[in-house]
């Protein structure tokens, strides 16, 4: 059966982006250096088309991360631009080029309608206006039996996580303190929450804890 996963790198304090993101720094002050530990594995740069790369603890916490998944889900504020708000010409494609590493349908979750874009290597993103649990929906049709992946930001997974719609979380743990920015874990409007640790990884410049979600 069909779940919804979702696996996001988050600093010491909390945060998964810093603050004063733009255009120009979409992560944010710092937030890149909660992804130092992902980018030089030969897992990563395989998926974004590079050669080479490390192999260590982390290679199959990522590999794991991409099987069974059958389509995603984000926020506007993940998908882009910073400050959201209408199309404009709708040239605006997301931050990861021509050929995005997703490669299946990803449901975006907006307030401002748009036709589906057509990405090279599979990746479609789909618009979607009538709120989470419809995203959820049409995201799990696409999947078609296989997992669904939300993709993040922060405020997207807060609200799968308040209603309940979470099933799996993993945290990639990286030790830093941010200070500001995206956090998770915020205003989930006193849902009663419970994580279930399933494992715990240490790897190089992260740790990574798995978690299963449930209602307290």
């Amino acid at each position: 059966m069909s779940k919804l996963r979702c696996h996001i790198s988050i600093s010491a304090d909390g945060f998964v982006a810093g603050p004063n993101q733009s255009e120009d720094n979409p992560l944010g002050e710092g937030g890149e250096r909660l992804h130092d530990w992902i980018v030089p594995l030969a897992a990563w740069r395989e998926a974004h088309d590079k050669q080479g790369g490390k192999v260590n603890e982390s290679a199959r916490i990522v590999e794991e991360s991409r099987e069974n998944i059958g389509a995603g889900l984000m926020g506007r504020n993940m998908f882009g631009p910073i400050g959201g708000g209408d199309w404009g010409d709708e040239q605006w494609q997301g931050w990861w080029g021509d050929n995005p590493p997703y490669h299946n349908d990803v449901f975006v979750v907006t307030h401002h309608p748009r036709e589906p874009v057509e990405m090279q290597g599979g990746t479609t993103y789909h618009f979607v206006t009538d709120g989470i649990e419809r995203a959820l929906e049409r995201a799990t049709e696409s999947a078609n039996g296989q997992d669904v992946m939300l993709w993040g930001g922060a405020q997207i997974i807060n609200q799968y996580l308040a209603a309940g719609l979470l099933q799996e979380l993993e945290l990639h743990i990286v030790p830093v303190l941010l200070g500001g920015g995206a956090r998770l874990f915020d205003n989930l409007g006193g849902a009663e929450i419970k994580l279930e640790q399933v494992r715990a990884v240490e790897a190089p410049g992260v740790t990574h804890v798995k978690y299963s979600v449930g209602r307290g």
